[in-house]
C-alpha cells in the first residue's frame, strides 16, 4: 500500500538535505557556504484509522494527521464529494460501537 492520504492527497515527496558551513553575515561572519547536498524525502503523517460513515458501515481510511485534526472526512464518492464527521469506529465487541450502531440504523 502507498503512503498517501485519502482526503488530501498528500504523499511523500523527495527534496535536498543541505549542508553549510561558515558564520552568517550577520553574525559577524563572511556569510554560509553550501559544502554538500543530499537527496531526502519528507513524509507525511499518515495514520490508518477506522471511521464510522453515517450509514453504519465501517471504513478503513489512510488519512494525514491534519485531517484527523480537521475532524471531517470529505471523500469522493462516485461524481460526487461526501462530508463525514470524523467518527472512530472501536474495535470487538464494545457496547458504545454496537449503540451507536443501533442509534444509526433507527
Amino acid at each position: 500500500m502507498s503512503r498517501v492520504c485519502a482526503v488530501t492527497g498528500r504523499r511523500t515527496r523527495v527534496g535536498n538535505s543541505v549542508a553549510r558551513r561558515g558564520l552568517a553575515k550577520r553574525d559577524g561572519g563572511v556569510g554560509r557556504r553550501v559544502t554538500g547536498r543530499a537527496k531526502r524525502t519528507f513524509k507525511p503523517n499518515i495514520q490508518k484509522i477506522r471511521v464510522l460513515t453515517p450509514d453504519g458501515t465501517v471504513l478503513r481510511v489512510k488519512v494525514c494527521a491534519k485531517v484527523i485534526k480537521r475532524g471531517v472526512l470529505e471523500l469522493k464518492k462516485g461524481d460526487r464529494t461526501v462530508s463525514i464527521p470524523l467518527v472512530r469506529a472501536l474495535r470487538g465487541r464494545n457496547s458504545a460501537f454496537s449503540k451507536a450502531q443501533k442509534c444509526s440504523a433507527e
